[in-house]
């Protein structure tokens, strides 16, 4: 028999997956309605880029320093405790400022340790979920439905309730996020079986893994990482500016909401198949097909599309961020050692809001000047993270990757 439900809930991967469906619940409330909420406290868009861009900017100076401490750690736990403990704080503080640098100021202090913590996450639980035979991807996936979950759920309640409710809901979700982070388990092995599991590894390691941190930037290895850093920052012109073109458009709040969760519950399939899907085709080969569905979506965006095309492009949103994002974590996971886990993760994460915090100002005015042409500039950017994966592919061709990987 299984384990009662009570036990169930109760594992290490159950408290890992309740994390990850409350971990997204701030970008969840943030993407279809803080560009309309700024705008309503009389923000330009070259404002609402810099509000968006500046927490990137901010995180990317201290991102490796929060891996390489939480890789010190006894476990990975307590930075992510801290983190989430410290994000829940912010939202009160935007009750009182209204204006520019106020609003600057409060968004950034919310944002950063939300960022900071994200590596972390993912690298404890990929290590977690190998440890002790789980998939990953299922793990995570709960991110996305919790996602979907407070997005459809805050569309609701902002056509019934007025865009006022933004700032309750967002305090609420922070609280709940650091309430579930007191319930994570520990994340590293206990020290007998993480002794035997080093010595074991160390007999069948690949000379391609990293053990140290400065061995993360060999060309074939860094150039996914900044290939998938250019197309998650891509996705910054849909998160800026994305609800603000709809409603602008004349699409109502109650479209909104459903609008945006159908990118992350795309996601979820995704999830759901990666395990077979990373049987048949190496991490970089996804990584390039996310690429190449990402330069067709932001195409199709630019051109101004109708309601049903919204739907249909925002659910390629399953291979331009959910099939690149898992690529990426894999991809590194396979090729770095345990002790430099979440720096590595770091390393993407700090690349990626590089890209990010470039895209959000450039966004802004390109956003300002050009519309909803300003998506062109999105699809270059996705243009750009295939072509550094192709490269990557011929530095170090797949076989001859797999073929030192069962050294």
């Amino acid at each position: 028999m299984g384990l009662p439900l009570a036990a169930r809930l109760d594992t290490p991967v159950a408290r890992t997956s309740h994390y990850y469906f409350v971990l997204l619940t701030t970008m969840a409330l943030a993407n279809p309605f803080l560009a309309i909420w700024l705008t309503s406290k009389g923000l330009s868009p070259e404002q609402i880029g810099i509000v968006n861009a500046m927490p990137f900017l901010v995180v990317t100076i201290f991102n490796q320093f929060v891996g390489r401490v939480a890789d010190k750690a006894a476990d990975w736990r307590t930075t992510i405790v801290v983190g989430s403990v410290v994000a829940a704080i912010g939202p009160f503080a935007l009750f009182f400022v209204n204006d520019f640098v106020g609003i600057l100021a409060v968004w950034t202090l919310i944002i950063v340790p939300f960022l900071a913590i994200g590596p972390v996450v993912d690298a404890a639980s990929i290590r977690m979920a190998r440890r002790v035979g789980a998939d990953f991807a299922i793990i995570r996936l709960w991110g996305s439905i919790g996602f979907v979950v407070t997005t459809v759920t805050a569309g609701l309640v902002v056509e019934q309730y007025g865009l006022a409710m933004f700032l309750p809901m967002l305090a609420a979700v922070g609280v709940i996020r650091a309430i579930v982070a007191l319930r994570l388990p520990l994340f590293r092995a206990p020290a007998p079986e993480a002794a035997a599991a080093a010595v074991k590894l160390r007999r069948r390691r690949s000379p391609l893994i990293a053990t140290r941190a400065k061995e993360i930037w060999r060309p074939w290895f860094v150039l996914p990482l900044a290939g998938v850093a250019l197309v998650h920052g891509s996705h910054m012109m849909q998160m800026a500016f994305g609800a603000l073109i709809w409603q602008q458009a004349g699409v109502p709040a109650w479209v909104i909401g459903p609008l945006w969760a159908v990118g992350p519950a795309g996601e979820v399939f995704v999830m759901l198949a990666f395990a077979r899907l990373a049987k048949r085709f190496s991490a970089r080969h996804l990584i390039l097909f996310a690429s190449i569905i990402t330069v067709i979506r932001w195409i199709g965006f630019s051109m101004n599309p109708p309601v049903w095309g919204l739907f249909v492009l925002q659910a390629m949103n399953m291979a331009s961020f959910g099939l690149s994002y898992l690529g990426i974590v894999n991809f590194i996971a396979n090729w770095t050692s345990e002790g430099i886990a979440a720096e590595a993760q770091s390393t993407f994460q700090a690349m990626r809001q590089a890209v990010q915090v470039t895209a959000l100002t450039g966004f802004g005015f390109l956003m300002a000047h050009f519309g909803t042409g300003a998506f062109y500039g999105a699809a270059v950017m996705g243009l750009a993270g295939a072509g550094l994966t192709v490269v990557s592919l011929f530095m170090m061709p797949v076989r001859h990757e797999q073929r030192q990987r069962s050294v």
